[in-house]
Protein backbone atom coordinates (compact mmCIF):
# COMPACT_ATOMS: atom_id res chain seq x y z
CA UNK A 1 0.00 0.00 0.00
CA UNK A 2 2.98 2.14 -0.05
CA UNK A 3 2.68 3.96 3.24
CA UNK A 4 4.98 7.44 3.12
CA UNK A 5 5.49 10.79 3.75
CA UNK A 6 5.99 12.73 0.72
CA UNK A 7 5.97 16.46 1.60
CA UNK A 8 3.07 18.56 -0.41
CA UNK A 9 4.71 21.99 -0.72
CA UNK A 10 8.11 20.20 -1.72
CA UNK A 11 6.99 17.13 -3.12
CA UNK A 12 9.74 14.98 -1.23
CA UNK A 13 9.90 11.63 -0.14
CA UNK A 14 10.81 11.82 3.68
CA UNK A 15 10.18 8.71 4.50
CA UNK A 16 8.78 5.07 3.81
CA UNK A 17 7.56 2.25 5.30
CA UNK A 18 6.78 -1.15 4.81
CA UNK A 19 3.62 -2.78 4.93
CA UNK A 20 2.82 -5.02 8.09
CA UNK A 21 3.37 -9.07 7.60
CA UNK A 22 1.07 -11.10 8.59
CA UNK A 23 2.74 -12.60 11.20
CA UNK A 24 2.78 -8.78 12.58
CA UNK A 25 -1.22 -8.19 12.38
CA UNK A 26 -1.76 -11.68 14.19
CA UNK A 27 0.45 -10.18 17.07
CA UNK A 28 -0.61 -6.94 17.15
CA UNK A 29 -4.62 -9.23 17.83
CA UNK A 30 -3.37 -11.56 20.12
CA UNK A 31 -1.76 -8.56 22.05
CA UNK A 32 -5.02 -6.37 21.50
CA UNK A 33 -7.39 -9.15 23.09
CA UNK A 34 -4.83 -9.94 25.71
CA UNK A 35 -5.24 -6.21 26.71
CA UNK A 36 -9.01 -6.35 26.12
CA UNK A 37 -9.10 -8.91 28.96
CA UNK A 38 -7.74 -6.71 31.23
CA UNK A 39 -8.77 -3.69 29.90
CA UNK A 40 -12.95 -4.47 30.19
CA UNK A 41 -12.16 -4.84 34.09
CA UNK A 42 -10.48 -1.61 34.08
CA UNK A 43 -12.73 0.90 36.32
CA UNK A 44 -13.94 4.04 33.95
CA UNK A 45 -11.82 6.45 36.42
CA UNK A 46 -8.58 4.89 35.68
CA UNK A 47 -9.41 4.39 31.95
CA UNK A 48 -10.30 8.34 31.65
CA UNK A 49 -6.68 8.88 33.42
CA UNK A 50 -5.15 7.49 30.34
CA UNK A 51 -7.11 10.29 28.47
CA UNK A 52 -6.10 13.01 31.00
CA UNK A 53 -2.74 12.07 30.57
CA UNK A 54 -2.91 11.76 26.29
CA UNK A 55 -4.64 15.31 26.54
CA UNK A 56 -1.90 16.62 28.47
CA UNK A 57 0.99 15.11 26.53
CA UNK A 58 -0.81 16.52 23.16
CA UNK A 59 -0.56 19.97 24.36
CA UNK A 60 2.98 19.70 26.16
CA UNK A 61 4.26 19.31 22.32
CA UNK A 62 1.26 21.03 20.38
CA UNK A 63 3.85 22.44 17.86
CA UNK A 64 5.82 19.39 17.83
CA UNK A 65 2.37 17.89 16.58
CA UNK A 66 0.96 19.96 14.41
CA UNK A 67 4.05 20.36 12.45
CA UNK A 68 3.74 16.64 11.76
CA UNK A 69 0.61 17.27 10.14
CA UNK A 70 1.85 20.05 8.40
CA UNK A 71 4.83 17.77 7.45
CA UNK A 72 3.09 14.81 5.97
CA UNK A 73 -0.36 16.40 4.66
CA UNK A 74 0.50 19.90 4.15
CA UNK A 75 -2.36 21.46 6.42
CA UNK A 76 -1.51 25.27 7.43
CA UNK A 77 0.22 25.37 10.91
CA UNK A 78 -2.21 27.27 12.66
CA UNK A 79 -4.93 25.05 11.45
CA UNK A 80 -2.75 22.23 12.54
CA UNK A 81 -2.56 23.70 16.08
CA UNK A 82 -5.96 23.71 16.21
CA UNK A 83 -6.67 19.93 15.29
CA UNK A 84 -4.23 19.28 18.23
CA UNK A 85 -5.73 21.48 20.28
CA UNK A 86 -9.22 19.99 19.32
CA UNK A 87 -8.00 15.79 19.85
CA UNK A 88 -6.62 16.93 23.36
CA UNK A 89 -10.69 18.78 24.00
CA UNK A 90 -12.26 15.38 22.81
CA UNK A 91 -10.18 12.99 25.35
CA UNK A 92 -11.42 15.23 27.97
CA UNK A 93 -14.80 15.42 26.99
CA UNK A 94 -14.55 11.57 28.22
CA UNK A 95 -12.57 12.66 31.23
CA UNK A 96 -15.41 14.78 32.08
CA UNK A 97 -18.06 12.51 30.94
CA UNK A 98 -17.23 8.91 30.18
CA UNK A 99 -18.92 7.87 33.76
CA UNK A 100 -22.25 9.76 32.98
CA UNK A 101 -22.79 8.45 29.65
CA UNK A 102 -22.13 4.93 30.61
CA UNK A 103 -24.40 4.64 33.65
CA UNK A 104 -26.84 1.76 34.31
CA UNK A 105 -30.29 3.31 32.80
CA UNK A 106 -33.39 2.41 34.58
CA UNK A 107 -36.69 1.09 32.52
CA UNK A 108 -40.56 1.09 33.47
CA UNK A 109 -42.15 -1.36 33.25
CA UNK A 110 -45.92 -1.89 34.16
CA UNK A 111 -45.52 -5.75 33.74
CA UNK A 112 -46.51 -7.03 37.97
CA UNK A 113 -43.34 -9.20 38.08
CA UNK A 114 -40.72 -7.08 37.06
CA UNK A 115 -39.55 -5.12 39.86
CA UNK A 116 -36.81 -4.02 38.09
CA UNK A 117 -35.11 -3.40 34.84
CA UNK A 118 -31.94 -1.13 33.52
CA UNK A 119 -29.74 -1.48 30.94
CA UNK A 120 -26.07 -1.87 31.55
CA UNK A 121 -23.41 -0.96 28.95
CA UNK A 122 -20.19 -3.31 28.30
CA UNK A 123 -17.51 -3.13 25.86
CA UNK A 124 -17.09 -5.82 23.53
CA UNK A 125 -13.67 -5.81 22.42
CA UNK A 126 -11.55 -5.00 19.40
CA UNK A 127 -12.52 -2.55 17.22
CA UNK A 128 -10.63 -1.30 13.56
CA UNK A 129 -10.36 2.30 12.96
CA UNK A 130 -9.96 2.90 9.35
CA UNK A 131 -9.31 6.55 9.07
CA UNK A 132 -8.78 9.42 6.27
CA UNK A 133 -5.50 11.98 5.84
CA UNK A 134 -7.36 15.42 6.52
CA UNK A 135 -7.54 15.71 10.10
CA UNK A 136 -4.64 12.84 11.17
CA UNK A 137 -5.05 13.04 14.85
CA UNK A 138 -8.79 14.26 15.48
CA UNK A 139 -9.81 11.12 13.23
CA UNK A 140 -8.29 8.91 14.95
CA UNK A 141 -9.13 10.23 18.63
CA UNK A 142 -12.50 10.79 17.67
CA UNK A 143 -13.44 7.08 18.15
CA UNK A 144 -10.33 6.02 19.91
CA UNK A 145 -11.17 8.57 23.10
CA UNK A 146 -15.12 7.37 23.68
CA UNK A 147 -13.97 3.57 22.58
CA UNK A 148 -11.05 3.20 25.17
CA UNK A 149 -12.90 4.99 27.48
CA UNK A 150 -15.99 2.36 27.29
CA UNK A 151 -12.93 -0.35 27.64
CA UNK A 152 -12.69 -1.23 24.09
CA UNK A 153 -9.41 -1.57 22.33
CA UNK A 154 -8.53 0.00 18.98
CA UNK A 155 -6.58 -1.61 15.92
CA UNK A 156 -5.80 1.81 13.61
CA UNK A 157 -5.29 1.54 10.01
CA UNK A 158 -4.31 5.08 9.02
CA UNK A 159 -3.98 6.50 5.61
CA UNK A 160 -0.74 5.79 3.57
CA UNK A 161 0.26 9.45 3.11
CA UNK A 162 0.34 10.28 7.17
CA UNK A 163 2.04 7.21 8.74
CA UNK A 164 4.30 9.23 11.20
CA UNK A 165 0.53 10.89 12.30
CA UNK A 166 -0.02 7.18 12.68
CA UNK A 167 2.88 6.05 14.56
CA UNK A 168 2.51 9.13 16.86
CA UNK A 169 -0.74 8.44 18.27
CA UNK A 170 0.40 4.98 19.32
CA UNK A 171 3.49 6.04 20.79
CA UNK A 172 1.41 9.18 23.10
CA UNK A 173 -1.53 6.33 24.31
CA UNK A 174 1.80 4.08 25.42
CA UNK A 175 3.14 7.60 27.29
CA UNK A 176 -0.22 8.03 28.46
CA UNK A 177 -0.31 4.57 30.47
CA UNK A 178 -2.54 2.66 28.08
CA UNK A 179 -1.21 -1.13 28.32
CA UNK A 180 -0.02 -2.68 25.49
CA UNK A 181 -1.97 -3.57 23.09
CA UNK A 182 -4.60 -1.27 23.80
CA UNK A 183 -4.34 0.84 20.68
CA UNK A 184 -1.91 -0.05 18.10
CA UNK A 185 -0.98 1.14 14.59
CA UNK A 186 -0.79 -1.41 11.91
CA UNK A 187 0.66 -0.51 8.03
CA UNK A 188 -2.03 -2.84 6.63
CA UNK A 189 -3.05 -3.73 3.56
CA UNK A 190 -6.18 -4.49 1.50
CA UNK A 191 -6.29 -8.31 2.50
CA UNK A 192 -5.08 -7.73 6.09
CA UNK A 193 -7.73 -5.54 6.47
CA UNK A 194 -10.55 -7.96 5.45
CA UNK A 195 -8.73 -10.57 7.77
CA UNK A 196 -8.55 -8.46 10.16
CA UNK A 197 -12.91 -7.71 10.15
CA UNK A 198 -13.18 -11.33 9.88
CA UNK A 199 -11.48 -11.85 12.91
CA UNK A 200 -13.71 -13.29 15.73
CA UNK A 201 -12.33 -11.44 18.29
CA UNK A 202 -12.81 -7.91 16.23
CA UNK A 203 -16.29 -6.71 17.52
CA UNK A 204 -16.68 -3.78 14.98
CA UNK A 205 -15.41 -1.31 12.49
CA UNK A 206 -15.48 2.33 12.05
CA UNK A 207 -14.47 4.20 8.59
CA UNK A 208 -14.16 7.77 7.72
CA UNK A 209 -13.44 7.76 4.11
CA UNK A 210 -14.29 7.84 0.48
CA UNK A 211 -17.77 6.28 -0.47
CA UNK A 212 -16.02 3.51 -2.45
CA UNK A 213 -13.94 2.35 0.56
CA UNK A 214 -17.11 2.61 2.90
CA UNK A 215 -18.88 0.64 0.43
CA UNK A 216 -16.26 -2.30 0.45
CA UNK A 217 -15.44 -2.00 4.27
CA UNK A 218 -19.40 -1.60 5.00
CA UNK A 219 -19.68 -5.03 3.06
CA UNK A 220 -17.41 -6.91 4.69
CA UNK A 221 -18.61 -5.54 8.26
CA UNK A 222 -21.97 -7.13 7.12
CA UNK A 223 -20.83 -10.38 5.66
CA UNK A 224 -19.37 -10.79 8.81
CA UNK A 225 -22.13 -9.75 10.67
CA UNK A 226 -20.27 -7.17 12.46
CA UNK A 227 -21.30 -3.64 13.90
CA UNK A 228 -19.88 -0.48 11.77
CA UNK A 229 -19.84 3.38 11.42
CA UNK A 230 -19.39 4.91 8.00
CA UNK A 231 -18.49 8.68 8.16
CA UNK A 232 -18.58 9.49 4.06
CA UNK A 233 -18.59 11.54 1.82
CA UNK A 234 -20.49 15.52 1.52
CA UNK A 235 -21.36 18.58 -0.48
CA UNK A 236 -23.00 20.44 1.99
CA UNK A 237 -25.27 23.05 1.38
CA UNK A 238 -24.74 26.53 2.51
CA UNK A 239 -27.72 28.25 2.28
CA UNK A 240 -28.15 32.23 2.75
CA UNK A 241 -31.23 34.07 3.09
CA UNK A 242 -32.61 37.01 2.12
CA UNK A 243 -32.25 38.75 5.06
CA UNK A 244 -28.82 36.99 5.61
CA UNK A 245 -26.17 39.48 6.93
CA UNK A 246 -24.05 39.30 3.41
CA UNK A 247 -20.60 40.57 4.86
CA UNK A 248 -20.80 37.98 7.59
CA UNK A 249 -22.33 35.12 5.26
CA UNK A 250 -19.61 35.70 2.75
CA UNK A 251 -16.54 36.18 4.94
CA UNK A 252 -17.74 32.57 6.44
CA UNK A 253 -18.32 30.68 3.02
CA UNK A 254 -14.54 31.90 2.44
CA UNK A 255 -13.30 30.05 5.02
CA UNK A 256 -16.07 26.97 5.10
CA UNK A 257 -15.10 26.41 1.57
CA UNK A 258 -11.46 26.69 2.00
CA UNK A 259 -10.48 25.76 5.43
CA UNK A 260 -7.66 22.44 5.35
CA UNK A 261 -7.71 23.91 1.40
CA UNK A 262 -11.20 22.37 0.81
CA UNK A 263 -10.46 18.71 1.84
CA UNK A 264 -12.90 18.29 4.27
CA UNK A 265 -15.84 16.31 4.02
CA UNK A 266 -18.35 18.60 5.79
CA UNK A 267 -16.37 22.05 4.31
CA UNK A 268 -19.32 24.42 2.45
CA UNK A 269 -19.19 22.83 -1.06
CA UNK A 270 -22.49 23.81 -2.59
CA UNK A 271 -23.41 27.78 -1.64
CA UNK A 272 -26.52 28.27 -2.51
CA UNK A 273 -28.07 32.19 -2.16
CA UNK A 274 -31.28 33.55 -2.90
CA UNK A 275 -32.12 35.42 -6.19
CA UNK A 276 -32.52 39.12 -4.41
CA UNK A 277 -29.14 39.06 -2.54
CA UNK A 278 -27.14 36.53 -5.02
CA UNK A 279 -25.01 39.66 -7.28
CA UNK A 280 -24.00 41.36 -3.84
CA UNK A 281 -23.34 38.31 -1.98
CA UNK A 282 -20.99 36.86 -5.06
CA UNK A 283 -19.05 39.91 -5.34
CA UNK A 284 -18.25 39.82 -1.80
CA UNK A 285 -17.65 36.14 -1.60
CA UNK A 286 -15.17 36.73 -4.77
CA UNK A 287 -13.57 39.35 -3.00
CA UNK A 288 -13.25 37.01 0.06
CA UNK A 289 -11.26 34.16 -1.89
CA UNK A 290 -8.94 36.26 -3.66
CA UNK A 291 -7.42 37.15 -0.56
CA UNK A 292 -6.40 33.60 -0.04
CA UNK A 293 -2.50 33.46 0.14
CA UNK A 294 -1.17 30.48 -1.31
CA UNK A 295 2.22 29.31 0.34
CA UNK A 296 4.61 27.81 2.90
CA UNK A 297 2.01 25.97 5.29
CA UNK A 298 4.14 26.49 7.61
CA UNK A 299 4.74 30.55 7.18
CA UNK A 300 2.01 31.91 9.50
CA UNK A 301 0.94 34.46 6.24
CA UNK A 302 -0.48 31.21 3.89
CA UNK A 303 -4.27 31.04 4.51
CA UNK A 304 -4.08 28.57 1.79
CA UNK A 305 -2.62 25.30 2.14
CA UNK A 306 -1.55 22.93 -0.90
CA UNK A 307 -3.93 19.63 -1.33
CA UNK A 308 -2.21 16.82 0.33
CA UNK A 309 -0.68 15.11 -2.68
CA UNK A 310 -0.25 15.88 -6.13
CA UNK A 311 -2.14 12.71 -6.71
CA UNK A 312 -5.25 14.41 -5.11
CA UNK A 313 -4.45 17.72 -7.26
CA UNK A 314 -4.92 14.95 -10.31
CA UNK A 315 -7.90 13.66 -9.62
CA UNK A 316 -9.46 16.81 -9.00
CA UNK A 317 -8.38 18.63 -12.27
CA UNK A 318 -9.66 15.42 -13.90
CA UNK A 319 -12.69 16.15 -12.04
CA UNK A 320 -13.17 19.44 -13.34
CA UNK A 321 -12.54 18.89 -16.77
CA UNK A 322 -15.28 16.55 -17.18
CA UNK A 323 -17.47 18.93 -15.43
CA UNK A 324 -16.56 21.13 -18.18
CA UNK A 325 -16.99 18.82 -20.77
CA UNK A 326 -20.35 18.51 -19.76
CA UNK A 327 -20.94 22.13 -19.92
CA UNK A 328 -19.70 23.81 -16.97
CA UNK A 329 -17.89 26.96 -16.70
CA UNK A 330 -14.62 27.95 -15.32
CA UNK A 331 -13.53 31.33 -13.72
CA UNK A 332 -10.27 31.62 -11.73
CA UNK A 333 -9.95 33.45 -8.67
CA UNK A 334 -7.34 35.34 -6.93
CA UNK A 335 -3.75 35.02 -7.79
CA UNK A 336 -1.88 32.59 -9.36
CA UNK A 337 -0.55 29.23 -6.84
CA UNK A 338 2.79 28.59 -6.69
CA UNK A 339 3.91 26.25 -9.69
CA UNK A 340 5.73 23.84 -7.09
CA UNK A 341 3.83 22.04 -4.76
CA UNK A 342 0.56 19.96 -4.35
CA UNK A 343 -1.32 23.75 -5.19
CA UNK A 344 -4.68 24.06 -6.56
CA UNK A 345 -5.89 27.05 -8.34
CA UNK A 346 -8.89 28.27 -6.41
CA UNK A 347 -12.20 28.40 -9.25
CA UNK A 348 -15.73 29.04 -9.10
CA UNK A 349 -17.23 26.34 -11.28
CA UNK A 350 -21.19 27.22 -12.45
CA UNK A 351 -23.20 24.69 -14.36
CA UNK A 352 -27.16 23.86 -14.64
CA UNK A 353 -28.41 21.02 -12.70
CA UNK A 354 -28.91 18.51 -15.41
CA UNK A 355 -25.02 18.19 -15.53
CA UNK A 356 -23.71 15.19 -14.13
CA UNK A 357 -21.10 17.15 -11.86
CA UNK A 358 -23.97 19.09 -10.26
CA UNK A 359 -24.02 16.46 -7.44
CA UNK A 360 -20.72 15.57 -7.26
CA UNK A 361 -18.26 16.51 -4.34
CA UNK A 362 -14.93 18.62 -5.25
CA UNK A 363 -12.49 17.32 -2.94
CA UNK A 364 -10.64 21.07 -2.80
CA UNK A 365 -10.83 24.70 -3.44
CA UNK A 366 -13.82 24.74 -6.02
CA UNK A 367 -16.67 26.62 -5.07
CA UNK A 368 -20.04 26.46 -6.66
CA UNK A 369 -22.36 29.41 -6.18
CA UNK A 370 -25.77 28.53 -6.79
CA UNK A 371 -28.68 31.12 -7.54
CA UNK A 372 -32.18 30.35 -6.20
CA UNK A 373 -35.68 31.67 -7.01
CA UNK A 374 -36.81 31.99 -3.58
CA UNK A 375 -36.00 30.60 -0.26
CA UNK A 376 -38.15 27.38 -0.91
CA UNK A 377 -36.16 26.95 -4.22
CA UNK A 378 -32.92 27.20 -1.86
CA UNK A 379 -34.60 24.36 0.37
CA UNK A 380 -35.53 22.09 -2.61
CA UNK A 381 -31.47 22.55 -3.97
CA UNK A 382 -30.01 21.35 -0.81
CA UNK A 383 -32.16 18.83 -0.65
CA UNK A 384 -31.60 18.06 -4.03
CA UNK A 385 -28.16 16.04 -3.18
CA UNK A 386 -26.97 12.10 -2.67
CA UNK A 387 -24.94 13.29 0.22
CA UNK A 388 -26.24 14.45 3.84
CA UNK A 389 -23.60 15.11 6.24
CA UNK A 390 -23.98 19.06 7.39
CA UNK A 391 -25.32 21.92 6.65
CA UNK A 392 -26.16 26.03 7.34
CA UNK A 393 -28.34 28.36 7.13
CA UNK A 394 -27.53 32.27 7.54
CA UNK A 395 -30.16 34.60 8.27
CA UNK A 396 -30.71 37.22 10.91
CA UNK A 397 -34.39 35.95 12.07
CA UNK A 398 -33.10 32.45 13.79
CA UNK A 399 -35.89 31.47 15.06
CA UNK A 400 -36.82 31.10 11.35
CA UNK A 401 -33.20 29.91 10.88
CA UNK A 402 -34.07 26.54 12.47
CA UNK A 403 -37.40 26.25 11.31
CA UNK A 404 -35.26 26.56 7.06
CA UNK A 405 -32.90 24.24 8.92
CA UNK A 406 -35.74 21.38 9.73
CA UNK A 407 -36.25 21.25 6.47
CA UNK A 408 -32.76 20.25 5.71
CA UNK A 409 -32.71 16.49 4.97
CA UNK A 410 -28.92 16.09 6.37
CA UNK A 411 -26.87 14.56 9.70
CA UNK A 412 -26.43 18.05 11.19
CA UNK A 413 -27.10 22.07 10.26
CA UNK A 414 -25.46 24.80 11.38
CA UNK A 415 -27.57 28.36 11.86
CA UNK A 416 -24.99 31.64 10.75
CA UNK A 417 -21.94 29.46 10.73
CA UNK A 418 -20.57 26.69 8.43
CA UNK A 419 -20.82 23.31 9.41
CA UNK A 420 -18.04 22.45 12.16
CA UNK A 421 -16.72 20.20 14.06
CA UNK A 422 -16.37 20.25 18.01
CA UNK A 423 -15.22 18.80 21.17
CA UNK A 424 -18.59 18.20 22.85
CA UNK A 425 -21.07 17.67 19.45
CA UNK A 426 -21.89 14.36 17.92
CA UNK A 427 -21.66 13.87 14.11
CA UNK A 428 -23.23 11.82 11.97
CA UNK A 429 -24.98 11.59 7.94
CA UNK A 430 -27.66 10.12 6.12
CA UNK A 431 -27.43 8.70 2.36
CA UNK A 432 -24.56 8.63 0.80
CA UNK A 433 -22.28 10.67 3.86
CA UNK A 434 -22.51 7.52 5.94
CA UNK A 435 -24.44 7.05 9.04
CA UNK A 436 -23.52 6.56 12.98
CA UNK A 437 -22.72 8.85 15.46
CA UNK A 438 -18.98 8.05 15.62
CA UNK A 439 -18.00 11.53 18.21
CA UNK A 440 -19.43 12.41 21.52
CA UNK A 441 -22.51 11.41 23.39
CA UNK A 442 -23.77 8.80 21.43
CA UNK A 443 -20.45 7.50 20.48
CA UNK A 444 -18.97 6.08 23.08
CA UNK A 445 -22.26 3.78 22.64
CA UNK A 446 -21.73 2.77 19.37
CA UNK A 447 -19.14 -0.62 19.67
CA UNK A 448 -20.98 -1.59 23.59
CA UNK A 449 -23.28 -4.31 24.79
CA UNK A 450 -26.39 -2.98 25.44
CA UNK A 451 -27.29 -5.36 28.26
CA UNK A 452 -31.14 -5.70 29.70
CA UNK A 453 -31.08 -6.84 33.16
CA UNK A 454 -35.02 -7.48 35.06
CA UNK A 455 -35.39 -8.21 38.74
CA UNK A 456 -38.80 -10.62 38.74
CA UNK A 457 -41.19 -11.15 41.76
CA UNK A 458 -42.76 -14.29 40.14
CA UNK A 459 -43.61 -17.87 41.46
CA UNK A 460 -44.97 -20.89 39.26
CA UNK A 461 -45.15 -20.64 35.29
CA UNK A 462 -44.21 -17.50 33.58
Amino acid sequence: MAYATINPYTGQTLKTYDDATDTEVANALDRAQAAFEVWKNVSILKRTEVLKKAAALLRGSAFDYAKLLTLEMGKVLSEAEAEVELSAQILEYYVENAENLLAAEKLPSKHPSYTQSWVEHEPQGILLAIEPWNFPYYQIVRIAAPQLAAGNVVLLKHASNVPQCAAAFEQLFREAGLLDGGFANLYANRAQIKAIIEDPRVQGVALTGSEGAGAVVAAQAGNALKKSTMELGGADAFVVLADADIDKAANWAVIGRHWNAGQVCCSSKRIIVVDEIYDTFLEHYKAGVATLKAGDPLDPSTTLAPLSSQGAVDDLRAQVAQAVAHGAQVETIGAPVPETGAFFQPILLSMAEDNPAYRWEFFGPVSQVIRAKDEADAIRIANDSPFGLGGSVFTQDINHGVEVAKKISTGMVYINHPTGVAADLPFGGVRRSGYGRELVGLGIKEFVNHKLITITDIDGAF
